[in-house]
């Protein structure tokens, strides 16, 4: 096997601890801000709900992406900034984005050891929404290249989507290693394109987004930290 110079993390349900989350209030707090009554609000948070849902479908479906921007245009909020809405709607996500404390360590020994980080993650937000939030936790320093669907054509498990990120970390998709919680995004996506993938089966993936597919990870670690001893041990046998 070639020699591992780079591993590759996904975010949500990764880098994040799994939480369970209740996807329609994002956006009745969304909606609350743009709209005082409680009708119109209800109804916006609605669309809004529909315009995500069609979204994430399409990606799991045909792996194209989308933007937070375009879903508020197909709720028709298109061209109007609701920069307190926004707010509202990323103060209502906090307590879900902060970073496992495993991160920094693993991290750390990664590079020590010369390999590079970097991350991929399916998601509807910009670039400079989780930069900010590796800032704050402390651990964007460690972050070689990050991609995001959000500002590429694909999601995962698209090989395009896997291609890209291995050029941002500038290491051949063979020398890279993927690590994910789901087995048709993280494991099935990274393979198509010759990288090893480890899973980390420590999520509860809702039944609607769960998609089935014949996936045997190169390697399983139970947490976060089991990933420097699994590519160690790749290294030795290179």
């Amino acid at each position: 096997m070639s020699r591992v110079d780079a591993v590759i993390f996904d975010w949500g349900g990764t880098l994040t601890p799994w939480h369970e989350v209740d996807l329609e209030a994002q956006w009745q707090v969304f909606a609350r801000a743009v709209h005082q009554e409680e009708d119109r609000a209800r109804a916006l948070a609605s669309e809004l709900q529909r315009a995500e849902g069609e979204a994430w479908g399409r990606a799991r479906e045909s792996q194209s992406s989308a933007a937070m921007d375009q879903i508020l245009a197909d709720a028709g909020l298109g061209g109007v900034e609701h920069a307190a809405a926004r707010a509202a709607y990323e103060k209502f996500w906090e307590p879900h984005t902060f970073t496992d404390p495993q991160v920094e360590p693993l991290w750390t020994a990664l590079r020590d050891n010369g390999i590079r980080v970097g991350v991929l993650s399916n998601t509807i937000w910009s670039s400079d929404y989780h930069r900010a939030i590796f800032e704050r936790d402390g651990v964007a320093h460690l972050i070689d290249a990050d991609v995001y669907s959000s500002e590429i054509a694909w999601t995962k498990p698209h090989p395009e989507a896997f291609r890209a990120a291995a050029a941002a970390v500038g290491v051949p998709p063979e020398r890279c290693v993927y690590v994910g919680d789901r087995l048709f995004e993280d494991v099935h996506g990274p393979q198509q394109v010759g990288m090893r993938a480890v899973w980390i089966p420590h999520s509860i993936i809702p039944a609607a987004q769960r998609v089935q597919v014949d996936a045997t990870p190169d390697a399983t670690a139970q947490e976060l930290m089991d990933v420097l001893a699994i590519v160690q041990e790749w290294n030795a046998g290179s």
